[in-house]
């Protein structure tokens, strides 16, 4: 089934495909929230029970239907994006969450990051850059993961998708100004008369409540700046051989099942199963 026609099935039609194939698989249901979902978690977690949503609150509300009908050995996985910060995390024993914002700053946590780097970098330039990539990063992405918030928080409907990094990072350091930041989702969001300064007031008002930054960056927006990072401050790669989608693919390949088993989610995944008597995980 292709994307554009899942977008139009609602949580109900998915929860009776669980209900149908529960006559011909017996094991643990885990519901997920997309595609980039299913190849990562076909890593880690038996193939046969995953059932592909469309996106995260499609996956909530599966499990919804599902756990309201005491349908047994079922699970959801999805991001935790800013949940946890905004204290709206869902309390429900069948439902999981990555540690960190999403299944991209889950990869970027991991040594598949290094094994990237280690492919695709410059160690002259990381070097030289005087500072832990990972760090660069994070430092970076939070000023635009702290604008998506507040964007949330006030329902400014701000648009994020085709900015460019070039319009915001030093091409040399990958250090973000914050205003030009600011300018450029503005521009894309045709939102002329929001005021730079305000809204750089409220990014430095959360940046003092020092969140953990693994929560508030969003990890398509790390790899966003990787991916520029590689082809100036970190590297001399072509920027067609460097996109977002192939370098969150070569950390997926890059990533290995071991590292997951370091991750609270392992644990909790662990023992849901363990108390539910439903594998789930891989052996």
């Amino acid at each position: 089934m292709t994307n554009s026609m899942q977008k139009y099935l609602g949580p109900s039609y998915y929860a009776d495909e669980v209900r149908l194939r529960r006559d011909i698989y017996h094991g643990a249901f885990i519901i997920v929230e997309g595609s980039s979902d299913l190849k990562f978690y076909s890593q880690i977690v038996l193939e046969d029970g995953i059932v592909v949503a469309s996106n995260k609150s499609m996956a909530i509300a599966i499990l919804e239907i599902l756990n309201k009908d005491s349908f047994l050995g079922v699970v959801a996985i999805v991001d935790k994006d800013f949940d946890e910060l905004r204290a709206i995390l869902p309390q429900v024993d069948n439902l999981f969450f990555t540690d960190s914002h999403d299944l991209e700053t889950l990869l970027i946590q991991s040594p598949a990051l290094e094994k990237v780097l280690g492919e695709l970098g410059s160690k002259e330039k990381i070097n030289k850059l005087g500072r832990d990539v990972r760090d660069t990063l994070l430092n970076a992405g939070c000023s635009i993961g702290y604008l998506l918030w507040i964007s949330l928080q006030d329902r400014l409907n701000l648009k994020f998708e085709g900015i460019k990094s070039s319009n915001f990072l030093d091409k040399e350091t990958l250090v973000l100004d914050e205003i030009r930041l600011i300018e450029e989702v503005k521009n894309k969001s045709n939102k002329p008369a929001l005021k730079n300064k305000d809204i750089q007031k409220q990014i430095n008002q959360f940046k003092n409540l020092n969140h953990d930054r693994w929560q508030v960056c969003r990890g398509h927006d790390l790899v966003q700046i990787m991916s520029f990072g590689l082809t100036y401050a970190i590297g001399s790669q072509k920027s067609a051989e460097v996109t977002v989608e192939s370098l969150e693919r070569s950390l997926r390949l890059a990533y290995q099942p071991s590292y997951f088993s370091q991750t609270k989610l392992y644990s909790d995944l662990e023992h849901w199963q363990q108390q539910n008597n439903y594998q789930i995980l891989k052996s």
